[in-house]
């Protein structure tokens, strides 16, 4: 899951640029700046997944959500293993005729069934709020770049997660000032809904 939002933070900055869109396929781009001109920076996303109050908490959330789930199907696994087990001793110790028999085969065959179908819903459900995630996590560190860039001016805004660039001079790394940036907003937005929630609670 962690590999996950790193690639949609990773593919954010990939697709943020100075708030230019890019050029149509059948039109001719134009460099608005010489080369040398170009202003550049970066982004540590290790330290967007680690230091981003967002994204931790969020991430805190999800993982122990992912464990709930996990624990749930191997409770529940685990009594129909037992289930199973006591059938199949009940059945060499002839405890059960033909038909009861089939009847407890045919209530575990439907355990196992309604078991797998609880795992995929608990799946699907789970991987619908990640995507909820990715999705705010994105938004949010896009909207504040549309805002920090304004003043910074930066051509090109990369993001660098493992060695997807081999080398990046440090001068040009502007994560701390982003991961502050994003806090800051964070914190206030944070601070916004508890004080619209203690006024809904008022009224």
């Amino acid at each position: 899951m962690k590999k996950t939002i790193v690639m949609a933070v990773a593919a954010l900055f990939a697709m943020t640029a100075c708030n230019k869109q890019a050029p149509k396929m059948d039109e001719k781009a134009e460099t608005t700046q010489p080369v040398s001109e170009l202003k550049i920076a970066f982004v540590e996303v290790d330290s967007i997944m680690s230091q981003y109050d967002f994204c931790k908490e969020y991430t805190q959330i999800l993982q122990k959500k992912g464990q709930n789930i996990q624990n749930t199907i191997n409770q529940k696994g685990q009594n129909l293993q037992a289930a199973a087990n006591k059938f199949q001793q009940d059945l060499q110790n002839n405890k059960y005729t033909q038909q009861q028999a089939e009847a407890v085969n045919a209530g575990l065959q439907k355990q196992q069934a309604d078991l797998q179908a609880l795992q995929q819903r608990l799946g699907n459900e789970f991987q619908a709020e990640t995507d909820k995630f990715n999705e705010a996590l994105r938004d949010s560190i896009q909207h504040f770049l549309a805002q920090y860039n304004k003043d910074k001016n930066y051509s090109l805004i990369l993001s660098k997660a493992g060695d997807n660039i081999l080398f990046a001079d440090k001068a040009y790394d502007i994560t701390n000032e982003v991961i502050a940036g994003l806090n800051k907003a964070y914190k206030k937005n944070t601070a916004k809904k508890e004080e619209k929630k203690a006024e809904d609670a008022k009224k």
